[in-house]
């Protein structure tokens, strides 16, 4: 994913999503009408030609088409393209058509096209959507799109994470075709000026904040490291929490972890200030030139995805053909406190769907082998992932010698990979209302942190848990 898209959807916390239903129901009321019926098909063409203008590109006769609608743009629209063309060249059967539609209405336009009677064939997202779109009976899960034993290989194949983003009640849904890890960059040239070591253990994290940034200084113009409010689902799971427990549908984001969690992010709003801290957090979106608050010097340890590989590796070049010093970063897995977790974390991705309503599922299917790198294709999935610079959803292609070849050039990237392998990494809930689920814990730990007379963490975890149960309890009912 480019880093415009990703920090665009984190940064709404997939608000649109969440209204999707109501929009949902309003296309469901709008279609009872012949005439409405009419319009809406046109408006989804209309919508559809103005992102891209190749979507009129129509199969060989010999083949059938895959229309398949993606979200990329940028770079990596290119390596998208390319990963199409190879699909469309490596065989005589199918003819991927793809369809660029960057912005923040893809979930609308989903609908639209459900609502016409003309859904893509196949279609890539990321936002936590899968479930509600299963639930409402969207989404034809793998077992139907291939058989039963093709998706208990795929789920056997694919890592741990890339198979519980893909998993709604007990059943595959999403193949995941690249995993989005969060890990810990720190400057190393910076750490060996004040003689401090890596934030790779609890105490070594602690210590750098106490030393880059002393809290008694009257002007703080870079921080060690300040917790992220939209990252307590990371810091939960390392702290020992889980948020949900999939086994019996229940909510567990006030436990005892999650908690303690919380109240180690607030503890820096305590020992700075909750103005200074949140006033220091919002200059952070005031940034130019790079997005990357640790190559602009704000902080000594950020906490951020593998594709922020891509801006250091460009900065490091740019001084070095300068002639000016290069300074030098690492990649740590978040450290765990005594009592948590190793290699643990919150994971992301994008996967798969293929909408109940496809008229060629089956040529979904072999694109969706193709560019995850199932059923013999790890190679040019490891093509794939290096072009992009993804993570591989399988071991499988990360042991393919280019993309070992690929990781031992990029010390920094193989951090990533390294972790997608882990059972700690664990993603957003899923389950239906699983936006507003996310949304409501981050608006908590944003009162928490920013708020001087915000209540105790328990209380306001519990309290948010209690409303996230209703909404849940409301967006499973019949």
């Amino acid at each position: 994913m480019n880093t415009h898209t990703k920090y665009k959807h984190e940064a709404l916390a997939s608000g649109l999503v969440s209204a999707a239903s109501t929009r949902w129901r309003f296309v469901l009321g709008l279609v009872t009408n012949r005439f409405c019926f009419v319009v809406l098909f046109i408006v989804t063409a209309l919508l559809i030609a103005q992102y891209d203008p190749d979507s009129t590109a129509v199969a060989p006769p010999d083949r059938q088409e895959v229309v398949f609608w993606h979200f990329w743009g940028g770079r990596d629209r290119v390596v998208v393209e390319d990963v199409v063309r190879r699909f469309n060249d490596s065989q005589q059967e199918h003819f991927v058509r793809a369809i660029a539609m960057p912005g923040n209405n893809l979930d609308l336009k989903f609908f639209l096209s459900v609502a016409g009677g003309d859904p893509p064939d196949l279609l890539n997202q990321d936002d936590p959507v899968l479930a509600d779109w299963a639930h409402r009976g969207l989404l034809m899960p793998l077992d139907e799109v291939a058989d039963k034993a093709t998706a208990e290989q795929i789920e056997s194949w694919l890592f741990p994470p890339a198979r519980r983003l893909g998993t709604y009640d007990g059943r595959l849904y999403g193949l995941c075709n690249g995993l989005d890890i969060r890990a810990l960059y720190y400057d190393q040239t910076l750490l060996e000026e004040h003689e401090l070591e890596p934030p790779e253990t609890w105490e070594a994290l602690n210590r750098i904040n106490r030393v880059v940034s002393p809290p008694e200084q009257e002007t703080i113009k870079q921080f060690g490291f300040l917790p992220d409010p939209r990252r307590l689902w990371a810091w939960g799971i390392v702290f020992g929490g889980q948020f949900y427990d999939e086994t019996t549908g229940t909510v567990t984001a006030d436990e005892v972890p999650v908690v303690g969690a919380m109240d180690w992010m607030r503890s820096f709003s305590k020992t700075y200030g909750a103005d200074r801290v949140a006033a220091f957090r919002s200059g952070d979106q005031s940034l130019t030139g790079s997005a990357s608050p640790l190559l602009q010097g704000r902080y000594a340890v950020v906490m951020d995805g593998q594709w922020r590989v891509r801006e250091i590796v460009a900065a490091q070049d740019k001084a070095r053909s300068s002639g000016n010093p290069v300074r030098q970063y690492g990649v740590a897995p978040l450290p765990s406190p005594p009592g948590g977790r190793e290699n643990a974390g919150w994971v992301n991705g994008n996967f798969f769907v293929v909408p109940k309503g496809s008229r060629n599922p089956a040529g979904a299917l072999a694109f969706m082998k193709f560019w995850s790198g199932f059923d013999g294709h790890e190679a040019e999935a490891a093509v794939t992932c290096a072009a992009g610079g993804w993570i591989p959803v399988s071991p499988h292609v990360v042991k393919q010698p280019s993309f070992e070849r690929y990781l031992r050039g990029n010390p920094l990237f193989a951090k990533f990979v390294e972790l997608a392998g882990s059972p700690n990494q664990v993603p957003w809930p899923v389950t239906p209302g699983a936006t507003y689920f996310q949304r409501e814990i981050t608006r908590t730990c944003e009162d928490a942190m920013y708020r001087d007379d915000a209540p105790p963490s328990e209380v306001m975890l519990r309290e948010a848990a209690t409303r996230i149960r209703a909404r849940l309890k409301e967006r499973v009912a019949p």
